[in-house]
């Protein structure tokens, strides 16, 4: 069935009422003095967030600013897939499709989608498609095994085909990333190029060579990520499923689970809210809450973390360009990544981490313009 439906953001007023019980009834744990965030996210910080969430944060609010964008549904590949569809108001504007990655979601698009379709100069303008990825939020759960970055891929690919769209570039961070390189890999024939604001590969069989101060801060981001953050990885790679039960049942283990990534990931000065606003975190958290897909998302890494699921073991000869932002999670040099990217364009931006779209909307969006224009 190709049948594109409108949709509407509506969280029934029973949700709402049933979040603020499950809030006020948390059963908090014990916390070792003066931990602060060494073991995990940090218990006054989640406590004062869990508070914020219930009886300031407006989630009606949000739901309106939500709903100011063109939203529809469809089913590829027997999955309900939801999506952003917001048209330029510049007929000759370029189709863009944004990918986002976990824990973020369409929410992360929201101060950047505008930039791209209204920019200041109408020869940069961009029609944008920005899906949910299938298990998260309002495409829902997935129902069946292989949701990997490739069968991702090419349900992109068909949504851009069954809008009409015969020419498009991709974006994306994070999954998004894996996402929108193998839509250039699966769809080639209209897929010309491609941008991401999270690439890395692994050291050249030679050695890594010399490095640059600035590199080996980026490879010592990802020592630290390795050694220190990566533990859900391995937990939603492998048991996904028993971590559901958890963060599916408590609001505030959802909501610590999301917010120890944002402090983790983001260009900040000791507080998620110097990097992210903090009802735009709580509106990214609550649409997982809300849709109840901690555990479909979370299945992503079981699909993609197995042999070929990631779809990036050939080289991709689509340009590519790439917006190398100083605290991403993991930074590698780019002439480790040459010979399996046709690199096109390198920007090494000045502020930001991991959610660039969230973080430094205006930068990014300024960098997918350039790189976009030599295929207008």
């Amino acid at each position: 069935m190709s049948e594109i439906t409108p949709f509407t953001v509506e969280i029934p007023d029973a949700a709402l009422e049933d979040l603020h019980r499950r809030l006020s009834g948390t059963r908090w744990p014990d916390q070792l003095p003066d931990a602060g965030w060494d073991y995990g996210a940090e218990r006054g910080y989640i406590q004062e967030l869990a508070r914020y969430w219930a009886d300031e944060y407006d989630w009606r609010a949000a739901e309106a600013e939500l709903n100011q964008l063109d939203h529809y549904t469809t089913s590829i590949d027997g999955q309900n897939i939801h999506f952003i569809h917001q048209r330029s108001p510049h007929p000759d504007a370029h189709p863009l499709i944004l990918s986002h990655g976990w824990p973020g979601s369409v929410v992360e698009f929201l101060d950047i989608i505008g930039l791209l379709t209204e920019p200041d100069d109408p020869a940069d303008a961009f029609h944008v498609i920005a899906p949910s990825l299938p298990g998260y939020g309002f495409s829902g759960p997935t129902s069946d095994r292989g949701w990997d970055a490739v069968r991702t891929a090419k349900a992109f690919a068909e949504l851009m085909g069954r809008l009409g769209y015969e020419r498009y570039g991709a974006q994306g961070g994070d999954w998004g990333s894996f996402i929108s390189q193998n839509i250039g890999r699966q769809d080639p024939a209209h897929c010309e190029a491609v941008h991401v604001n999270f690439l890395f590969a692994n050291p050249p069989a030679d050695g890594p060579g010399e490095l640059t101060e600035d590199e080996q801060a980026g490879l010592g981001r990802a020592n630290l990520y390795f050694t220190e953050g990566a533990g859900y990885m391995q937990i939603q790679s492998t048991k996904p499923q028993t971590l559901a039960y958890g963060l599916t049942d408590s609001a505030v283990g959802q909501l610590a689970w999301i917010a120890e990534k944002f402090l983790a990931w983001t260009d900040n000065d000791g507080t998620i809210e110097s990097a992210v606003s903090r009802d735009r975190l709580l509106t990214n958290i609550s649409l997982y809450w809300f849709t109840a897909t901690a555990g479909s998302s979370a299945r992503m890494y079981y699909e993609v973390l197995r042999p070929g699921a990631a779809g990036i073991t050939e080289p991709l000869g689509t340009p590519i360009g790439v917006a190398n932002f100083p605290m991403e999670i993991m930074r590698a040099p780019r002439r480790w990544m040459e010979d399996s990217y046709n690199i096109v364009h390198w920007s090494d931006m000045a502020e930001g981490g991991h959610f660039a779209a969230m973080e430094e909307p205006e930068a990014l969006a300024q960098d997918i313009r350039e790189f976009f224009r030599r295929f207008r």
